[in-house]
Formats: C-alpha cells, structure tokens, sequence
C-alpha cells in the first residue's frame, strides 16, 4: 500500500477549504485524500477538533476530540484504515464509491487483513459485506457466519434504507435502496426529516376534499398543459401549444406503463417533434450538456453524460431499483429522487433527457400513490420558478466530476470519455437534490395547485352571475376574463369600442365590480 499508518489530515487548509476549527480531518475525507482516491471530495467534510467543539453545516461535520479515529504509528496500517473505516460508518454513513474505489488500491491479502480484524464485529461484517456486494467477488478465505444476530448494512439514523434482504452469509439485512449497478443514496438532514414530518402526500389529498370533481378535473387538465410547457422552458425551448399539449397528455398516464427502456425510448418519441437531426434511443457515441468553443468548436461542457458502453448496464440497474422502490415502503419524493435525478445524470439519450427526467418524478409519484383524485403534481411548474435553485443541484452533482472525468473531441465535436466512470452514475449521494425536490413539493402543494383551485372557482362565480345577469355566453365571459386579467381588472378603451362595444357603460361599471368582489376580495 501507498500511505503511511496515519491518515488524519491536521493542516488548517484542507482541499482549499479553510477548516473551522484547528482538528484533524477524518472518516471517508481521510481516506480519500491518503490514499489518492480519484473520486470528488464528500461532502460534508467529517473533522475532529482539538477541543469539546461541534458543528453541523453544508461544508462540515465537526465532532469533539474523544471521536478521534486511533491511527497513529504504533498501529498497522491496515488497523488505521480499518479505524477510518469503522469510523465513518458510524458518523457518515455508506459511501459505496468509496468502497468501489478503495478495493482498486488494496490487494487480496490486504483485504483479508482489513475484514479479519473484528472478524464477527457489526462493523467488520458491514465493511466485508459491503467489499463483496460492490465487487461482485467473495472473498473464498472468509466462512460464512452463524452464531450472530442480523444487522442492517445502512443504518438508518443516517441514511435512508429499503426493507431490506437477509444475506446469510455476513448475517447482514441488505437494506441498500437499489442494486451493484444503480444505488444513489441520501442522507438523513435536519431539511429532509421536517419534510418527511409534514406528510405531505394527506395533506394534498385533503386539500381538495369538498372540492367538485369537475373543478379538480378541470385543475388537473390546466395544470398538465402548464407543467409540459413549463418543461419545455426549463429546456429553453417554446413548443407549439400542440406538441405541449401532447406531452402533458403523456404526463397524464404517468404511472400507467411499467418502466423499460422500450417505454424510455416511446417518452423520448413523444417528446422530439422532428427527429431529422436526432438519433432516437440509447446513445451510441457519448454526449454532454453544455456549448461549443465558438472559436474552435471544441466541447466546453458543465455535464458529461456516462459513457455509451456502460449504459446498459446502467439502465438495467436503474429500472430494478425502479422496481424495488416502487414495491418497497420508501418514501415516495426520497423514491422520485433516485430514479430520476439518477436518469438525467446518466443522460442515456442524445436529446430529450430533462423532459423524460421531470417525467419520471410524476411516474414515481403516481405509481407510489403520492396524490389523489386524479391531480397531476405540477412540478415542472415549481421548477421554473426555483430555475436558479435547479440549476445549482444540477451542477452540485456534475461541476464536481469534470475533474475526474477524462476525454478527447471527437470529429463531430462531441466527446470522448477514456476513463472509467460507470461508478459515478451508480453511486452517488443524491441528498441535496431530494432536499431540493421536497422544496418543490412542499411549494405545489401550498401554492400552486390551491392557487389554480381557488383561481377556478373564482371563475365559476363570476361565470355564473354574468349568466344570471346578462344571460353572458360561455365564450364572451372568456374573453371577458382575460380582458380584465390583463387590464387589472378593467376593460381597456379599445375593449369597449370594440369586443364588448355591445355592453352600456353601466353594464361594463357593473362587470368591473363584480370582477373585483370575486377576484380580488
């Protein structure tokens, strides 16, 4: 091995960020930085201080000096690995791309080593678990336990774990919240356990309980048209109001189809118009998200997508942990997370990846029965009006890889990734794009669909007493509306002399009341 026994990082600058304390970095920050793991920094960073001193924030974890991990020079080097290790499953959790990557640097006998020295402790066996499961290799020399009781590798006080599966052999109960080849995983935050704690999805049933079934009807169809154009905009795109339209019709059926790359492929149908210059399906050449060099042509990317050799692999993965979740009792937003912040991180398509990606939170949703009567989250919606929000978790998880990720240009102006990167797309934390999501559920469900509601049945009254009244037909009132909408409330000097030139100055005086009293009061 490379590194000497002690792995704790005591410099007051660590990876260009100034420690808030003066204390030695710890647990996964350690080991990546020891042994010259070619994987982002996590975050937070865990760090021990040199006093009783604690902190919680986006950048740090810090603990007082008693939690320090033994790994000094009187210890092997394999014990202060083993201690760091030990240590970050404790405070920090599972990384699976720190495992994945870890055993690249360690040889057989090494491994052996590592997993020998508490040989029936909980933690041994979630580290020797945890080596096997991402490796896909047992480790022959290890026999199978039998006299220990079941422990669940992700301990759920900091993460969030499935129901799980028994594995005999380490007797560990495999709570992982996916599969070797797709399992993000999300960490429990102060943010997300009070989202967890509102019960959203009986607060949006309630909410349109009493409410006609037209009305929410009604709501529904306008909101799925106003989500598929939004959707369209986040994309920088202005659809025509028919293919908008077509799209929030498939929006509408999320839930119907079980998800398959076949029924990946027919989204990706629905959502390129003119497929001329696109090629449809799985991508056979690699992609990015970002500009060319206006000079040069050369790629100047803010993503890059996972390389087209391991997308099958990739998909296969994340259509069974689609279908674990789905059956398990998993939150449904933590669910919508995984599966589809997970798709548009692979970005298995040429075009069409951020449509497909929305889709799929409404998909999970709809599947986990998150809303009621026929009301359609209109995320996109939430989206667009947190576009600067969206746009920072998008980049939380893509600016950190650039770093990492090797490529040349390819003729086309495309690129070329060289290096292994399948583990960056099965194995990565998706907490802070779970809190984001939460953001927008919580809005939608407070603002937006109650906003749409209450603006319908302000229609409906206003409607009805122009019926009354004036025996106003259903077109005219339209218009009507619209008109004062744009007018604040009153008819314009050209309204009057010429759409409504048949009403009496009175009538309009009147109307403008009545518009007022219902809209405005």
């Amino acid at each position: 091995m490379l590194f000497s026994a002690h792995f704790s990082n005591n410099a007051p600058i660590f990876k260009g960020l100034s420690k808030p304390y003066t204390g030695w970095v710890t647990g996964y920050a350690a080991i990546i930085d020891k042994l010259d793991l070619q994987i982002p920094m996590v975050s937070p960073i865990t760090m021990i201080a040199e006093k009783n001193q604690r902190l919680v924030s986006e950048q740090w974890i810090v603990l007082p000096s008693t939690y320090l991990p033994n790994d000094n020079k009187q210890v092997t080097k394999i014990q202060a690995l083993y201690n760091h290790l030990v240590f970050a499953l404790k405070y920090e959790g599972v990384s699976l791309l720190v495992f994945s990557k870890l055993i690249e640097k360690l040889t057989e006998n090494e491994i052996m080593d590592l997993v020998n020295i508490e040989p029936t402790g909980q933690y041994a066996r979630r580290i020797w678990f945890l080596i096997e499961w991402v490796s896909g290799k047992l480790i022959q020399e290890k026999a199978n336990l039998t006299k220990k009781s079941y422990i669940k590798v992700i301990d759920e006080k900091l993460q969030y774990g499935v129901s799980g599966i028994k594995s005999p052999r380490h007797l560990i109960i495999n709570n992982l919240p996916g599969n070797t080849n797709f399992c993000p995983l999300i960490r429990r935050t102060h943010k997300l356990e009070t989202h967890l704690s509102k019960g959203y999805a009986n607060i949006s049933k309630k909410s349109v309980v009493g409410i006609r079934r037209d009305i929410i009807q009604r709501a529904s169809a306008f909101l799925l048209l106003k989500d598929s154009k939004a959707s369209f905009t986040i994309e920088g795109e202005s659809p025509k109001s028919k293919r908008a339209a077509r799209w929030g019709l498939a929006i509408g059926q999320a839930g119907t189809n079980e998800l398959t790359k076949e029924e990946l492929v027919r989204l990706q149908q629905l959502v390129i118009e003119n497929a001329r210059f696109i090629q449809l399906g799985i991508r056979n050449q690699g992609g990015f998200v970002g500009e060319h060099d206006r000079i040069t042509g050369e790629p100047v990317p803010v993503h890059i997508s996972a390389r087209q050799e391991d997308l099958n692999d990739l998909l296969d993965g994340f259509i069974e942990t689609n279908q674990l979740l789905i059956k398990d009792n998993f939150d449904p937003v933590l669910a919508a997370t995984i599966i589809a912040f997970g798709f548009v991180f692979i970005h298995p398509f040429e075009d069409g990846n951020g449509r497909i990606h929305r889709y799929l939170i409404h998909h999970i949703l709809a599947k986990k029965q998150f809303s009621d009567q026929g009301i359609i989250f209109p995320i996109s919606s939430s989206i667009l009006e947190h576009i600067v929000d969206y746009r920072k978790v998008l980049e939380s998880y893509s600016n950190p890889l650039l770093d990492w990720i090797d490529w040349e240009e390819t003729r086309n102006h495309n690129l070329l990734v060289t290096n292994n990167t399948k583990d960056f797309y099965r194995y990565f934390d998706a907490t802070k794009q779970a809190e984001f999501l939460f953001d927008c559920i919580k809005d939608t469900i407070e603002n937006i669909i109650p906003k749409e509601i209450s603006y319908l049945l302000k229609y409906e009254k206003f409607k009805h007493t122009l019926e009354e009244i004036f025996e106003m037909p259903d077109k005219m009132i339209s218009v009507l509306v619209i008109f004062l909408e744009q007018n604040n409330g009153q008819l314009s000097k050209r309204a009057k002399e010429k759409e409504f030139s048949i009403l009496t100055i009175d009538e309009i005086f009147q109307i403008e009341s009545i518009f007022a009293d219902i809209f405005y009061n």
